[in-house]
């Protein structure tokens, strides 16, 4: 077994994984895809993840594959098994897991954060962590499960109601499956704001009613030609710089919902108009990871309600990891898999 450590300072090893004797709630998965996400990206530059980064470690948070061995005790999966990875592990101690905000877990630990994750062939899991996905089910796109689970908490933040009209800004992964998700909401219209093409071109595949590109179009008056109205009913800002956050609070009118959903670098502020949020009676909101959404996500997945495969542009294997982050942060690419099965 092999798997990819970080080592930190942007540098990455192949090493020969640890084995060990599986504890009994503990199941072995033989990983088949793990995404790149915005995290790991982060990581690669120094910052935080959801939980504090010691090197070594295998990151990869967002993946898939078949149930190899179980423990004594496992009961959930058994080996064969396609399943997803919930990758964040709660204390359930502190107060914030016992007020039901687990999301906010202050003992967080999450695998492939600061517990070997899925840039590997395979990876110690608990059994609770375990979703299992239908077999007919491209092993990829179950990978989506985790990035999925952290939208739909994030569509949940937003309260989207039947009618209501959206504005998603950024179209990469998050921004796509956030256009569908707004659309399974009920949302009448979904504008997607995106400079690239091809994401654009996805973006009205996967259900976007228009696509705007604010680079070549003013993106607030476009917006009100396409609504009517001067904005959008919620923004969901899914890019991570400031300049998509201010783009987010100039196409928000009186009423709306604001979703700061992307991870920014750490560090950043961005200035804001009290008078504004006091004016437009503004809601603004942000959204941490995935609490008790993974089998909602799984669900999703399982039902084919989701259009994933379009989103997936490029794999590499478990060799050339720091390849793989360094095309996530490519335009070219929408979602970057990693894995060799």
């Amino acid at each position: 077994m092999k798997g990819t450590f970080f080592l930190g300072n942007q540098t990455f090893e192949t090493r020969a994984l640890p084995e060990h004797d599986l504890a009994a709630d503990e199941v072995l998965v033989r990983v088949a895809a793990c995404g790149v996400c915005g995290t790991d990206v982060h990581i690669y530059h120094g910052d935080k993840g959801s939980a504090d980064v010691q090197p070594p470690v295998i990151l990869g948070h967002e993946f898939s594959g078949v149930v190899e061995k179980t423990g004594a005790g496992v009961t959930k999966v058994a080996v064969g098994d396609h399943v997803t990875v919930d990758p964040n592990i709660y204390c359930g101690e502190c107060h914030y897991c016992r007020m039901g905000k687990k999301q906010l877990c202050a003992a967080l630990r999450a695998i492939g954060v600061n517990r070997n994750g899925g840039f590997a062939e395979y990876c110690y899991v608990p059994q609770s962590q375990c979703y299992q996905l239908s077999k007919e089910v491209p092993l990829a796109h179950g990978a989506m499960a985790e990035p999925l689970a952290c939208c739909i908490h994030g569509i949940d933040r937003a309260q989207i109601r039947p009618g209501s009209t959206v504005c998603v800004i950024g179209g990469g992964a998050i921004g796509l499956l956030m256009v569908q998700l707004a659309r399974l909401s009920g949302a009448s219209r979904v504008i997607l704001s995106e400079p690239v093409p091809l994401r654009r071109e996805i973006g009205l595949q996967v259900g976007a009613d228009h696509v705007i590109d604010p680079v070549n179009e003013p993106l607030k008056e476009r917006l009100a030609q396409l609504l009517g109205v001067d904005g959008a009913d919620v923004v969901i800002e899914c890019v991570g710089n400031t300049a998509a956050t201010a783009q987010a609070f100039q196409v928000a009118k009186r009423g709306t919902t604001v979703l700061l959903f992307s991870v920014p670098k750490a560090g950043t502020t961005h200035p804001l108009s009290l008078e504004d949020v006091y004016q437009k009676e503004l809601t603004i909101v942000g959204s941490m990871i995935n609490p008790d959404t993974h089998l909602r996500a799984v669900e999703l997945i399982n039902s084919g309600r989701i259009q994933l495969a379009p989103l997936i542009t490029h794999h590499y294997p478990v060799e050339q990891v720091k390849e793989a982050i360094l095309m996530q942060m490519s335009s070219q690419s929408i979602k970057v898999m990693v894995g060799n099965g």
